[in-house]
């Protein structure tokens, strides 16, 4: 006899946390200049979006106020083509209409920096508040412990 499943019992193994950094794996946009990867990335997130690009354009369009073509976006996501780099604003455009957090990642790992949604924020200020409060604990407690050796 096989055990019904309670239909309202949640099942906590089947749960995984949710990721605070979205990033491309790096063999998806390994490439030997940035550009490429920038290519890569782009090329990806178009066809992950599972949205015609004719129509992504009509949609960048739209945001910007500025007509953006299907072939634009051929020639910005083909490393071949390295004379049509996107602009800063059709980026951004780009973003709007992908809601890809993985390619303002790409552009942030060079530095060391991670994108991150904003609900994590108060939690990531609290970490390094404490942070702070122990090295200024620890740097407290030499200073009693220097004072009382030289007595």
């Amino acid at each position: 006899m096989t055990r019904r499943r309670d239909p309202y019992q949640a099942d906590l193994l089947s749960w995984t946390p949710p990721q605070p950094v979205v990033r491309f794996e790096p063999d998806q946009v390994r490439a030997a200049s940035f550009d490429q990867r920038l290519c890569k990335a782009m090329a990806l997130a178009l066809k992950e979006a599972r949205t015609d690009r004719a129509l992504i354009a009509e949609r960048m369009s739209t945001f910007l106020g500025k007509e953006v073509t299907k072939a634009m976006l051929d020639a910005y996501v083909s490393p071949a083509r390295n004379t049509h780099q996107i602009s800063v604003s059709r980026f951004f455009a780009l973003l709007h209409v992908t809601q890809d957090r993985r390619l303002l990642e790409l552009l942030a790992e060079p530095f060391g920096w991670a994108v991150v949604d904003e609900r994590h924020a108060d939690a990531i200020a609290e970490v390094e508040l404490a942070e702070k409060r122990d090295e200024i604990e620890r740097q407290l407690q030499l200073r009693r412990m220097k004072r009382r050796g030289a007595r």
